[in-house]
């Protein structure tokens, strides 16, 4: 008598086991790229403060961002603004000639106050060649002659002192009523003669380099004012001294 064949219990719920590894596999797959995409949004954080941070200055980026920034944190990122780019300074030159200006006002008005020049007799003003000194003959001059009155001499040390040792230009004017006297032909010679002594007494007193000095005269032909009334003719009878804008010293 043959045994009966015993009938196998089939396990139905062996894919149970798979599963759980499965899912438990997944689940530390998805920790690792939680553990990923964090350290990721810290770094793009980072990145994105840098960019904005190095182009502000540029203009490339608005003061504030119409986008919501990457990071997501509830506290945002501590951007260090760089520092105000300073606005440039006025040239050089400039800056020299103005504070120069006020300084040869104040001692011209010093010595009218004095009693060492006449009033309105010298004036100090910004031209587009540079500073003008202008020393009207009523003050420093007799008529007709090149020999600097007593009376300006200590005003001219003065200004001798405060002039910058930069490019000077002196001239030499005159009206346009002729001279011919022995010792001066024509206006030429007296608007030299005169602009001539000038630039002595300046290179005798003050700190300015003989390369740095130049005279001319030109006579009647560079007038102020109109040479048909008295007055007029008085404000042309001038020596002009002028702190040349834009010219670098001789070395």
């Amino acid at each position: 008598m043959s045994r009966k064949r015993k009938h196998e219990h089939v396990n139905h719920e062996r894919w149970l086991v798979s599963y759980a590894d499965f899912i438990t596999l997944l689940f530390a797959f998805f920790v690792v790229l939680f553990a990923s995409s964090q350290s990721d949004k810290k770094k793009q954080s980072e990145v994105a403060a840098a960019m904005q941070s190095a182009f502000r200055p540029l203009g490339s980026f608005e003061q504030h961002s119409r986008t919501p920034p990457i990071a997501t944190n509830s506290s945002p990122a501590q951007v260090t603004r760089p520092a105000a780019i300073a606005l440039p300074l006025p040239p050089a030159g400039r800056l020299r000639l103005d504070l120069t200006e006020h300084r040869i006002n104040q001692l011209l008005r010093a010595q009218v106050a004095k009693g060492g020049i006449p009033p309105g007799s010298a004036a100090a003003y910004m031209t587009p060649k540079g500073l003008v000194i202008s020393l009207r003959e009523i003050g420093f001059f007799p008529s007709g002659t090149a020999e600097i009155q007593p009376s300006a001499l200590a005003l001219l040390i003065n200004l001798a002192a405060t002039l910058p040792d930069a490019p000077l230009r002196i001239e030499g004017h005159t009206d346009n009523l002729p001279i011919h006297t022995a010792q001066y032909a024509t206006n030429w010679e007296l608007s030299t003669a005169r602009a001539s002594a000038i630039a002595r007494l300046l290179l005798e007193h003050g700190r300015l380099q003989p390369a740095n000095l130049s005279a001319a005269g030109y006579a009647e032909f560079h007038p102020v004012a109109s040479n048909e009334t008295e007055e007029g003719r008085r404000r042309n009878r001038r020596v002009d001294i002028i702190l040349l804008r834009d010219q670098a010293p001789s070395q």
